[in-house]
């Protein structure tokens, strides 16, 4: 298990490095987003079950493609299918390699925004404070977070506190964490979430269901990296969302799928389905206006590198921003 200071340095140096650059689910999960607004959970972080791991959790990160409904079936609403971006494995993802130039056009920051990854962090503990009246629990009370960029500042944050003394997963001088729900904008907002100040170690019931079950390794619920096919497969998607053009489960269901849509007959391909809606929580209450370019639950997409000597005219559609895309890449 790695020591606070060492995850002190790994965070610093993170920080380091980022100021340098230019620019399916289980009910093990805790669906901490369903609580209702005003309400809190209190859970305790575990460290993860690999012990190479110096964190206490895994950093994921998806893309969301949508699309214009479902090939051959009439009136369809719109569907999404997220896929892994390749970065977490320290490869070029050829989806962001195009959006990446897209914020070199200001009228096209929006349509980057909406394709650029989408970090969340796997973490495991217990919930000692439940508002949640869950059908079911699992037997295992170790369960799983997914934790969004918003509620990591607030954990990463405190880490880095020099009056910190322990690690907040330490089994007998750890902290609680208190996540709140609140909403601003009509969206759920955590910023009110914090950890206690008080340490306190794991009751024996906590104790025992630590050595009866074991520790999760985070990383085996990433996804799996995706093959050269997928990585095709994956680009054409794109270029079919950016298009406007429907979800078609006969070309692409054998590798990635919306949720709630099965495998072609006679598949074998072992697809990634990414239905884990956790990931990012819908609005606290219904709006009629747009969610905002970059969500709480967003990563970071690069900051525009040129300026634009016009701004595109307003009501363009898909088809319009990718000929424009296409025209200045065939420029370039």
């Amino acid at each position: 298990m790695a020591s606070l200071a060492e995850i002190r340095a790994r965070l610093q140096a993170a920080e380091t490095n980022k100021g340098g650059q230019s620019s399916g689910g289980d009910n093990a999960i805790y669906p901490h987003w369903n609580m209702g607004e005003g309400h809190s959970a209190t859970v305790r972080f575990l460290p993860d079950g690999d012990s190479k791991n110096t964190f206490f959790w895994v950093e994921r990160a998806m893309i969301k493609l949508p699309f214009a409904g479902i090939k051959g079936e009439m009136d369809s609403k719109q569907v999404q299918v997220q896929v892994p971006c390749v970065e977490m494995w320290g490869d070029a993802c050829p989806i962001l390699a195009e959006v990446r130039t897209w914020f070199k056009d200001k009228s096209l920051e929006d349509m980057g925004r909406k394709y650029w990854k989408k970090r969340s962090y796997i973490m495991q503990g217990f919930v000692r404070e439940n508002p949640l009246a869950e059908d079911k629990t699992p037997e295992n009370p170790i369960r799983r977070f997914i934790i969004g960029p918003q509620i990591f500042t607030l954990i990463k944050s405190a880490l880095m506190d020099p009056e910190l003394e322990e690690l907040p997963t330490d089994l007998m001088r750890g902290l609680d964490f208190r996540i709140t729900k609140t909403s601003k904008g009509g969206y759920a907002d955590y910023n009110t979430s914090k950890w206690s100040r008080k340490e306190t170690a794991l009751t024996e019931a906590e104790q025992a269901a630590l050595a009866a079950h074991g520790l999760f390794t985070l990383s085996d619920f990433l996804p799996k990296k995706p093959t050269e096919v997928e990585l095709r497969v994956m680009k054409e998607m794109f270029e079919a969302s950016v298009d406007g053009k429907p979800y078609d489960p006969d070309r692409w269901g054998q590798y990635f799928r919306p949720a709630g849509i099965a495998a072609p007959s006679g598949s074998s391909s072992t697809s990634q389905v990414a239905t884990d809606e956790e990931a990012a929580p819908a609005p606290v209450t219904p709006v009629a206006k747009a969610a905002p370019a970059a969500s709480s639950f967003d990563d970071d997409a690069p900051a525009p590198t040129a300026p634009v000597a016009k701004p595109a005219a307003g009501g363009q559609n898909a088809q319009d921003i990718l000929a424009m895309i296409r025209a200045r890449q065939n420029k370039g």
